[in-house]
């Protein structure tokens, strides 16, 4: 079986989160690669964000890491840290978000702003997966335990810890690519 591909999502730097959830982004990108998971997440050209966080940690513990990003161009601001960027030509606010999350057996997002719930919605719509850690803000708190529509596809599942995350995110993973393979 290949390697679990878990997508790491959150707030970009522009919507000054704390350096406590930027922590907490950074321990789930730890345990992602912990777990022997590959981490996707959304490399940014031009700051920070709780995704390149997750790249951060995934790197201290000697992760593999995929960055995807927007426009033309391999250059990111966490270029230091990703093994791979997959340039996709298309822009922020739909494009690069699909490529990214279609890319993932599950996703933890953490915090989130408008990027993010494009991101979680790409992923109910194809029902990946979607573990939020709560009480973080953002979407990710909006969402948690909730389903986008009446048409309940998936829940957004609710973690209180990065641990907690990952494992639901590992879980749900392992049960979706198994049930692909058969």
């Amino acid at each position: 079986m290949r390697k679990l591909q878990i997508g790491v999502m959150g707030s970009a730097a522009d919507l000054r989160y704390s350096k406590d959830i930027e922590a907490l982004a950074e321990e789930i990108g730890y345990l992602v690669a912990e777990n022997g998971a590959i981490l996707f997440f959304g490399a940014e050209k031009d700051y920070d964000s709780l995704s390149t966080a997750a790249c951060r940690g995934a790197k201290r513990a000697r992760g593999f890491t995929v960055g995807v990003t927007y426009g033309k161009g391999l250059n990111v601001f966490e270029k230091d840290n990703a093994d791979v960027i997959i340039g996709t030509g298309l822009e922020r606010g739909g494009g690069r978000e699909f490529v990214l999350v279609l890319s993932c057996d599950a996703i933890i997002t953490v915090s989130g702003g408008s990027g993010t719930l494009t991101e979680i919605a790409v992923a109910y719509q194809a029902s990946i997966p979607i573990v939020v850690l709560d009480k973080t803000g953002g979407w990710s708190e909006k969402l948690a335990g909730e389903y986008l529509d009446a048409r309940r596809r998936i829940k957004a599942e609710a973690a209180l810890t990065p641990k907690e995350a990952v494992e639901l995110a590992v879980g749900f993973a392992r049960k979706r690519l198994q049930e692909a393979t058969k």
